[in-house]
């Protein structure tokens, strides 16, 4: 006669289901999913609170006696996680920038997850981008392409390519050893989220984010041709 299978009796190793699931661990479990749960909020709220004491584009602009920004340009700091917008060589106002997840060295080669370091500029403007507006640079630049032949990363071919697109086209396309999609865009869908973090998560592939409420700012006064040094 076939035996009913008895949960309680049944051990895995010296110990049995029940003792895992006792009532003192499974109120333990409640109250740190709760504390976890508590804290995430209490970082959100941190967040946003400092995001409130942000100066707008607008405010900022009048506090520097300009009325608008005629030659505007950007200067990218990825070690202190920051882009700085300038009217000529006045700092009009600084931005939080997150970067690419490879942080410790500039952008070599295609997927390497880093952010360039170098002398760009904004060579078009996407406003339906996924990451609500892209502003894309022209990497890799000439400099970059200089620098891959003599190391024989890439053929003279290819150089001429990008030398030409440099030149003529303003954006440079994707080359396989470099890389390239490279720009300063927003967040998107997890905007909310990762703009009230109080804190810098570096999750791009290689461009530069911002929230996408700075990123309105921005392109309220960049334009194509925008220089953007990265360092």
């Amino acid at each position: 006669m076939k035996k009913n299978f008895d949960f309680k009796s049944f051990k895995i190793g010296p110990i049995t289901p029940s003792e895992y699931l006792n009532k003192a661990t499974v109120r333990n479990i409640i109250y740190m999913t709760l504390a976890i749960f508590l804290f995430l909020c209490g970082v959100i709220v941190y967040g946003i609170i400092l995001n409130l004491r942000e100066v707008p584009l607008s405010e900022a602009l009048m506090q520097k006696g300009f009325s608008e920004l005629k030659n505007p340009n950007i200067v990218i700091d990825r070690v202190n996680f920051t882009l700085d917008l300038y009217e000529d060589s006045v700092l009009v106002k600084t931005y939080r920038a997150s970067f690419g997840r490879t942080l410790h060295k500039p952008k070599r080669r295609a997927g390497d997850g880093a952010t360039p370091v170098g002398r760009y500029q904004v060579c078009s403007i996407d406003t339906s981008s996924k990451y609500y507006k892209l502003f894309r640079l022209n990497y890799p630049s000439l400099n970059d392409a200089s620098d891959a032949l003599k190391k024989g990363l890439i053929s003279q071919k290819e150089f001429n390519n990008i030398k030409f697109e440099y030149y003529y086209e303003g954006c440079t396309g994707y080359n396989r050893v470099l890389g390239g999609n490279i720009g300063i865009h927003g967040i998107g869908k997890f905007n909310y989220f990762l703009k009230n973090l109080p804190f810098v998560f570096n999750w791009t592939d290689g461009s530069v984010a911002l929230s996408d409420e700075d990123i309105e700012e921005i392109y309220s006064v960049i334009k194509i041709g925008t220089e953007v040094v990265i360092k």
